[in-house]
């Protein structure tokens, strides 16, 4: 509840205070990532990251604002969970995925492609997507696929780390998601949250969780095969060595999200193109980035997934296994170089 209450008073007039300095500033911003360009290899390099800088935070005070507009129009957050203001909220979090992910896409150079069924072969029907975990940029392009792609409302399971962010705290927190921390204390009972969230899909609704808890590390593979071990896991931790590009998944928010949702089919979304991008410093060195990332979809029909606890496991290791695979086949790809007016000529 004080952190709640820190995002919203604190940060989040924090966060519109440094747009208006950076906008305010911008000559300044200009005339100096412009000089320090000519000190660093590859092209425009600090511009290029000041200004996708300036259109996230612009985009996020934009919706600050928006957010505290809507929570006076409800009634001071009386009613703010009905069906109308929930639309509302998730149509403002696809109009920035919209706006950041296609400018976000032209300034760093990337091309995303897509591998799998098309979004006209899920009309209708609640899935449950399920999705490897690889890199910062990961959660945003997911959503943004869902949404504008698919057309579906998600319903997210994500770090609670990412609650610090305020937009994203905020608007996630009255729309139906769930914080979780990647190693829940004692008595923290997560998969009763998650089954409540994955509870009365309809068919326009995407039930979203990352089976691995975190991004993907060497450090942390290490760890996962590492607590298998220490569990007792011996043959699963076997598994886990041979996947080279995945942590080790952790079923049990999936398999509570099959049991609350048995009509729901599951959608599993792999993409490369990215792993090597976890910290700003990667950022840094990988502008522009110029490379093409590969979104792999595969449907599975409910009627191919095991009943039984053991049996989903196995299910989920397999199929963990099949995307590591994945991934090996589809590793980043470099755009071809821009080529100038003058070599055109």
């Amino acid at each position: 509840m004080i952190g709640a209450l820190f995002r919203r008073i604190v940060l989040a007039p924090a966060v519109i205070a440094l747009t208006t300095l950076m906008w305010t500033a911008i000559p300044f911003w200009l005339i100096g990532t412009g000089v320090a360009a000519s000190f660093v290899p590859r092209w425009l390099r600090p511009v290029r990251l000041i200004w996708v800088m300036v259109l996230h935070l612009t985009l996020e005070s934009i919706i600050l604002v928006e957010l505290f507009g809507l929570w006076i129009a409800s009634g001071f957050g009386l009613l703010i969970r009905r069906p109308w203001f929930e639309r509302v909220h998730y149509d403002i979090a696809q109009a920035y995925l919209v706006v950041f992910f296609r400018e976000a896409r032209r300034v760093l150079r990337l091309k995303v492609e897509t591998i799998g069924p098309s979004p006209a072969a899920f009309p209708g029907e609640p899935l449950l997507v399920c999705c490897r975990h690889a890199g910062p940029g990961d959660s945003f392009l997911l959503m943004y696929a869902l949404m504008h792609w698919y057309g579906r409302e998600p319903r997210v399971v994500l770090k609670d780390t990412l609650a610090w962010d305020p937009a994203v705290g905020i608007l996630l927190h009255r729309l139906p998601s769930r914080f979780v921390r990647p190693n829940p204390g004692v008595g923290e009972d997560v998969e009763s949250q998650i089954a409540d969230l994955a509870r009365n899909l309809d068919e326009n609704d995407a039930f979203v969780i990352f089976p691995e808890g975190g991004n993907f590390t060497p450090k942390r593979r290490a760890r996962a095969i590492t607590r298998l071990r220490r569990l007792g896991m011996e043959r699963m931790a076997r598994r886990a060595e041979r996947m080279k590009h995945v942590l080790a998944p952790k079923p049990g928010g999936l398999l509570a999200a099959l049991e609350a949702a048995p009509e729901a089919d599951v959608l599993l979304v792999a993409h490369t193109g990215m792993d090597h991008v976890l910290t700003l410093r990667d950022v840094w060195h990988s502008l522009p980035m110029d490379k093409l990332i590969s979104m792999g979809w595969w449907r599975v029909p409910r009627e191919e997934i095991p009943t039984g606890r053991d049996d989903q496991i196995e299910w989920l290791y397999d199929w963990w296994e099949r995307i590591d695979d994945w991934v090996e086949e589809h590793r980043p790809t470099d755009l071809p170089p821009v080529r100038s007016a003058r070599q055109k000529v």
